[in-house]
């Protein structure tokens, strides 16, 4: 049985071995037991060939990391009888030739279909927008198309890999878009890290897009960014990594107090992490009412009286933990409500939660590994919610952002606000719906099929309400 510190087995670490085995009755039933008593758990089992003599059989499993995977296929290849033919990583596999391709909206026939789409019937559609820029809307992908920016240096928790190494999740981000809220997106990484170059640049392609979703931008940076597009833009800029994240953390939070019985203005909240997600977070609940935050990152527990902090930083010292506490994390977390980490794993033991006040509620969302085992965590709080598909409550932000952003292109929104925030965290919650939540279910499934129809309504109603907010 593995601790309670070891990684458990996921789909992102799985793989495929095909392997070669003498022909018995119990030759599919070894391969499938060694590689469970490696700590792996087996998916699938196909014979792809045999003889009177050998079969060969691909073996498909779920791993915990890297070594964990080496681990299992050494177990198969210490088997008497049996030779490894091939290793697959399965994640590996699916991203060859990328995510993503174009598909064009129009049949292309005959001469007549290319005419009309292309030159010279086009030229009529672009003089109307030349005449009417308005008509781009309706007229052009604009209506549908969001541009996922990213200068690759916040990638995920891995840090500055460039833009390159970004792709990957930029062509995910699109993939997601299309999937959940049928918007066409489409990664745009840019190679700098000047602020001034990446806003002059996003600024240049916007009239292409409807929206723009910044992405694994890092903070202090982020803010600046998002600010001054949004001041130069005529479209909706979104950076998902704050307003996606606290959209979903009000959401699960929203349902994780129904089930406790406690009132957001009466709770204390602490925030570990007080980057992009970390200080959208804690905004969104200072705007709607929280009791008190105290809010953690590498000075300590922000507080009033320290010196020599970022703007950011100092905002949040002068506008969280009432009392000025200015200890250390656990200290922190003593006797409080709610525990939100967007940092960094291994932070925090199970007896750091258990000092936490009754029916407490840890959302440990760092990924892959989180702040706190949540198997440890369970052990002493009412409700545990991660980041991670492999767990129950999995707090991910394509619950919001494919909505949103289908909102605010059905809208024609002009920009994005904390009151299209709220709604959507709304919407999102009463998805779950009061009748039906309990401590293993405070957020829907990202495959709940009403969840992104559900946030548009919400976010075109906000953004009818208030267009210019």
């Amino acid at each position: 049985m593995p601790s309670s510190t070891t990684p458990l087995p996921s789909a992102g670490f799985s793989i495929t071995v095909r392997v070669s085995v003498t022909a018995d009755p119990a030759a599919i039933g070894r391969l499938t037991t060694a590689a469970g008593e490696a700590g792996a758990v087996v998916t699938a089992v196909d014979v792809v060939d045999s003889d009177h003599v050998t079969l060969v059989a691909d073996l498909t499993c779920d791993t915990a990391d890297t070594a964990h995977a080496d681990q299992v296929v050494a177990a198969l290849e210490g088997l008497v009888g049996v030779e490894i033919r091939k290793v697959s990583d399965r994640t590996f596999l699916l991203h060859l030739g990328g995510k993503i391709e174009v598909t064009p909206r129009v049949s292309l026939r005959n001469r007549d279909e290319l005419s009309r789409a292309y030159t010279p019937g086009v030229a009529r559609v672009c003089q109307a927008i030349a005449d009417n820029p308005a008509d781009a809307r309706s007229l052009t992908i604009k209506r549908n198309t969001v541009a996922v920016v990213s200068d690759g240096s916040a990638v995920l928790g891995l840090g500055n890999l460039g833009p390159a190494a970004s792709l990957p999740v930029m062509e995910g981000k699109a993939a997601l878009f299309k999937r959940f809220g049928g918007v066409d997106a489409w990664p745009v990484v840019l190679d700098t890290q000047d602020s001034d170059e990446i806003v002059s640049i996003v600024k240049a392609i916007a009239p292409a897009y409807g929206g723009i979703n910044l992405e694994d931008i890092a903070a202090p940076r982020c803010f600046e960014i998002e600010a001054r597009l949004r001041e130069v833009l005529d479209i909706p800029v979104f950076h998902d990594d704050q307003h996606g994240t606290a959209i979903c953390v009000l959401a699960a939070l929203t349902n994780a107090l129904r089930v406790v019985g406690k009132q957001l203005s009466q709770v204390k909240v602490v925030v570990s992490g007080t980057g992009a997600a970390g200080t959208a977070i804690i905004k969104l609940l200072l705007r709607q009412g929280v009791g008190d935050v105290i809010a953690y990152d590498r000075p300590g527990a922000l507080h009033r009286k320290m010196s020599d902090l970022s703007p950011d930083w100092r905002w949040l010292a002068e506008h969280t933990n009432r009392d000025g506490y200015a200890g250390d994390l656990p200290g922190a977390l003593r006797g409080a409500d709610v525990f939100i980490g967007v940092s960094a794993p291994n932070l925090l033991t199970g007896a750091d939660i258990a000092g936490m006040a009754d029916q407490a509620i840890v959302f440990a969302l760092a990924n892959p590994d989180p702040e706190v085992d949540p198997r440890e965590a369970r052990a002493h709080a009412a409700i545990v919610a991660t980041g991670r598909s492999d767990q129950p409550n999995q707090i991910n932000n394509v619950l919001a952002f494919p909505g949103v952003f289908r909102g605010m292109l059905d809208a024609h929104a002009g920009s994005f606000n904390a009151a299209m925030a709220v709604a959507a965290a709304q919407a999102i919650a009463d998805v779950v719906g009061e009748e039906k939540i309990n401590p293993m279910v405070i957020v829907p499934s990202v495959f709940d099929a009403r969840v992104a129809p559900a946030v548009a309504a919400a976010v075109r109603d906000a953004a009818k309400a208030e267009p210019t907010a």
